[in-house]
């Protein structure tokens, strides 16, 4: 299905598959409890609950911060080769599901240099502020450029990690190639080699870490245990922000098929839909700069159980998609008077919607209870 919205009073709706598109609501901030954990952070980007109830937040700016009641300590044992330029430095951050007993931890960042730079997966264990026995597990396809790099990350129930990888912004037709990863999810074992099963594992000429592929930037990952489904949603270029459903060899169809238009506002391709792709559950036009995805299993918000909450760095709301399984009933515009990019969403350990955003001067992390 597809959708407009940013602050435009008037946009028009359409959908993909000529379903009447859903009514999108709006709440403000007044409406919740809004905690400012810390609004002292660089450029954050991604952000994990320890099970002692400390976050650990990754900052672009090639630094991660452990935040706890005695206030933020910064963390040392970093990758050394984090390469800050553009849209690149230190991304994601995942704890291993043992992390209580392991301190396994793995960070997404980008490597390389102006000529070859990629996304590389650093694992460690997190000893108080520490990391120690890191090692690279992990080098996404090297490409020239400093955008589009992906990201996010998230393990499956069989333990096996799953990240996101942009098409690098001028190699989008790389992203329905097979021999290479950019505009690809990939789905790795715990040392970083691709899991046996994947979908392209002997196909010749394929990188075996592929899972899906067709994709632009996704910005947004969750596994939703209880469903057993991979969302993600990913950046559109002018328009065409998606929400897809993902399972294994699809085709999510960057570039050949996309609601949205260049940037100079010359058509992509012709095609809102392409024979042997996916259509997403959902998608924004104009572009909302999706980043930061959840689909919501806590106590706190009874109402939005199993619903995907979306960050918006374009137009600064974060979005409620009301889900009826995989079938979008309903959209809901939170926070419409903060006016600050959302990067990150996760749920908190006791039900609360955990918030990274983003200002000129610098980043929060907040807590939004009801």
């Amino acid at each position: 299905m597809k959708k407009i919205h940013m602050l435009l009073p008037l946009l028009l709706v359409a959908c993909i598959d000529a379903q009447p598109a859903p009514d999108v609501s709006e709440r403000s901030s007044d409406e919740f409890t809004i905690e400012v954990v810390t609004n002292e952070l660089g450029r954050p980007w991604g952000v994990a609950t320890l099970p002692d109830d400390r976050y650990f937040v990754t900052e672009m700016v090639g630094t991660a911060q452990i935040i706890s009641d005695d206030g933020m300590v910064a963390v040392t044992g970093l990758p050394d080769d984090i390469l800050v330029m553009g849209q690149g430095g230190l991304l994601g951050v995942l704890l291993a599901p043992d992390f209580s007993n392991s301190g396994v931890i793995y960070l997404s960042y980008t490597y390389g240099d102006q000529q070859a730079n990629g996304t590389a997966v650093y694992k460690a264990r997190l000893k108080n502020s520490a990391l120690v026995d890191g090692e690279v597990i992990y080098r996404s396809t090297a490409k020239v450029g400093s955008a589009h790099y992906g990201g996010r990350m998230v393990m499956l129930s069989d333990d096996t990690l799953v990240l996101s990888l942009g098409d690098g912004f001028t190699y989008r037709e790389k992203a329905q190639v097979l021999d290479n990863t950019l505009g690809k999810i990939v789905r790795l074992n715990t040392d970083g080699s691709p899991a046996k099963d994947n979908p392209f594992h002997n196909k010749e000429d394929a990188s075996p870490e592929i899972y899906s592929y067709g994709h632009r930037n996704v910005q947004g990952l969750f596994y939703d245990a209880p469903t057993g489904k991979l969302w993600a949603h990913e950046h559109g270029p002018r328009g065409g922000d998606e929400l897809n459903l993902i399972e294994a060899g699809n085709n999510y169809g960057w570039p050949l098929a996309t609601t949205g238009v260049d940037y100079n506002g010359a058509s992509i391709t012709p095609y809102q839909s392409y024979p042997g792709t996916e259509l997403p559950v959902y998608d924004w036009v104009p572009s909302i700069a999706p980043s930061g995805l959840v689909i919501y299993r806590g106590e706190l918000f009874s109402d939005w159980q199993g619903d995907a909450l979306v960050g918006a760095l374009a137009n600064r709301f974060l979005w409620r998609v009301d889900l009826d399984g995989d079938k979008v009933v309903g959209v809901e515009k939170l926070l419409a008077d903060v006016d600050e990019r959302i990067r990150d969403v996760k749920i908190d350990r006791d039900g609360a919607v955990l918030i990274l955003s983003e200002t000129v001067q610098g980043g929060s992390l907040i807590r939004l209870t009801p």
